[in-house]
């Protein structure tokens, strides 16, 4: 019996000759690619995250003392006049967004398909999106000057220049050109999205539509869309997003003057200039969070009423839809 424990012992290793083994290799690895970036996550997004909510309870500034005012900033944010406007200019850029899309899934359908200079026309819906968001912000400022680019062509077509608008002074127009320097960057980033989860359909279903005696929109209505639902709400969810937190355009082409100012801009303006009101800034920050995340889940619960899943997730299949609708439309 002692000879086998003493064999026992030395079978036993020590915890720096276990780290030496391939287990306690593979067990290092898995550790530390846990652990890292759990780290650099909490340190990065949750702590500054929790610090941001902390300091919207408080009146101050980036240095000196803090007054705990409780909720005063979130009730400021729904009564000064300034943050209410900076709300409702997200309504612009929220339906530019929704064209923007309309316009994206359109061409997208078009070039998923054979079509003379697809590739050609890919490209250039999809450069926009390439370029930085500064330089394009530069791009559309001289393009909107007063007697550049855009009133130029204008002139060439036979307006007058004495009868057009100043395209970033004009409070009637300044926040839709701001909007459509946005659609032109981001339509071919949801194009590409739309193409890639409608190549990904399966080319048969085509075929027996069109046996089945289905049109062009019918199999896009039937076919097409409630196969790219998940990337059409995706989209979607971005899209909302980048309306309520537009920031480049307004901020590089018109730096929020004449009533451009989101409310991101705003928030940027109330943190770093002035007064510095960093607890309101950060009040805002936390409302927006709450508005997004409540507009995702409005939209995730309209596209499963939209959609239909109960019914997809029984098992129907979508050759008898398109011949029970295409019945229906004879």
């Amino acid at each position: 019996m002692n000879v086998l424990a003493q064999k026992n012992m030395k079978k036993k290793k020590s915890f720096r000759e276990w780290i030496k083994t391939r287990k306690g290799q593979q067990a290092i690895i898995i550790i530390t690619f846990t652990f890292i970036p759990l780290l650099l996550l909490f340190t990065f997004t949750y702590l500054p995250f929790g610090k941001m909510v902390e300091f919207s309870f408080f009146r101050m500034k980036y240095t000196g003392p803090r007054n705990f005012i409780g909720f005063k900033n979130y009730l400021d944010i729904f009564t000064r006049e300034d943050t209410l406007n900076a709300l409702k200019l997200s309504v612009y850029y929220l339906i530019g967004a929704i064209v923007q899309l309309v316009a994206a899934l359109y061409f997208a359908t078009m070039l998923s398909f054979k079509t003379r200079g697809g590739n050609f026309f890919k490209g250039a819906i999809f450069f926009p999106y390439l370029i930085s968001g500064i330089a394009i912000g530069f791009i559309f400022k001289f393009f909107y000057t007063r007697g550049f680019v855009l009133d130029s062509v204008l002139q060439l077509l036979g307006f007058e220049l004495e009868n057009l608008p100043y395209w970033l002074k004009n409070t009637a127009i300044n926040n839709w050109s701001l909007v459509f320097s946005s659609v032109w960057r981001y339509m071919g980033q949801n194009m590409v999205l739309f193409i890639g989860a409608i190549m990904s359909v399966d080319v048969e279903q085509y075929e027996a539509a069109k046996l089945d005696g289905a049109n062009k929109m019918q199999q896009f209505k039937y076919i097409i869309l409630p196969s790219i639902k998940t990337i059409v709400l995706l989209n979607l969810i971005l899209a909302v997003t980048g309306s309520l937190s537009a920031f480049e355009p307004p901020y590089v082409i018109t730096k929020g003057s004449n009533g451009t100012a989101t409310y991101f801009v705003l928030m940027d303006q109330l943190a770093h200039e002035g007064v510095q009101k960093v607890g309101l800034a950060s009040a805002m920050a936390v409302v927006l969070l709450f508005i997004i995340l409540i507009i995702t889940g409005f939209q995730k619960m309209g596209f499963k009423i939209l959609f239909n899943e109960g019914d997809a997730d029984n098992g129907k299949c979508k050759k008898t839809l398109i011949k029970s609708f295409t019945k229906g439309g004879k």
